[in-house]
């Protein structure tokens, strides 16, 4: 399901319509209107031992390429995911998306995870946390593996956290790697609903706690059928 909007959005609409289930999206960056949806099928990431890692990336990410960041350079991110891409020529974040998760990230309620290389933002990811759910939005990579290594380090930060609900929108080839798996929009409603009884911050840990954070999803886990 999807409707067009061309009024004057705030970040207070836009939360509420997350805490409905409903998520907007644009035609294309020089879109002048965005359309809202609430999909039938919803994917979500698993945060229990369903999570899974690949072996290779977890070899990876045992020898830290990257240093990861919380909320360092959250609009760059954004701008990032928005550029072409091979793989992606047209996006859906055009600028009034900018504008209003800008705004929702400087209430506290949209983040990113950012992984950095010689001084550089060379992957990251962004999304919204209301309750104790985090909306995925977008990921990008400049450097292989960098997009996934945010997202494991996003889902550690979630557990360590108290969130509960990881919602990704839609199933990829690429998600589904890593566990996710798809869920009826009511499934998805009552998850939320219980998601948004609690409140949890979602904030790094101090020092150097970031790595044993991952380290204990890199330990062995069982997989999704």
């Amino acid at each position: 399901m999807s409707n067009r909007t061309s009024y004057k959005l705030t970040p207070a609409i836009l939360l509420r319509a997350y805490a409905a289930g409903i998520f907007p999206m644009a035609n294309n960056a020089a879109s002048k209107e965005l359309r809202w949806f609430d999909p039938p099928i919803r994917a979500i990431i698993p945060l229990d031992e369903h999570f899974h890692i690949p072996r290779r990336l977890k070899r990876t990410i045992r020898h830290r390429p990257f240093t990861i960041k919380f909320d360092a350079s959250f609009r760059d991110v954004m701008l990032a995911c928005a550029a072409p891409r091979p793989d992606h020529p047209e996006t859906w974040i055009n600028n009034e998306i900018v504008r209003l998760y800008t705004e929702l990230h400087h209430m506290g309620h949209a983040h990113s995870i950012e992984a950095w290389q010689d001084n550089q933002l060379v992957g990251g990811l962004y999304g919204v946390s209301l309750g104790t759910a985090f909306f995925g939005e977008s990921m990008f990579s400049r450097v292989t593996d960098a997009s996934k290594i945010a997202l494991v380090y996003l889902v550690a930060l979630m557990r360590y956290c108290g969130l509960t609900l990881l919602d990704t929108q839609f199933q990829t080839d690429h998600l589904a790697r890593f566990g996710t798996f798809e869920i009826t929009r009511d499934h998805y409603h009552h998850l939320l609903t219980v998601a948004l009884q609690e409140e949890a911050k979602l904030k790094p840990p101090p020092d150097d706690g970031w790595h044993h954070l991952v380290a204990g999803a890199l330990q062995p886990t069982s997989h999704i059928s």
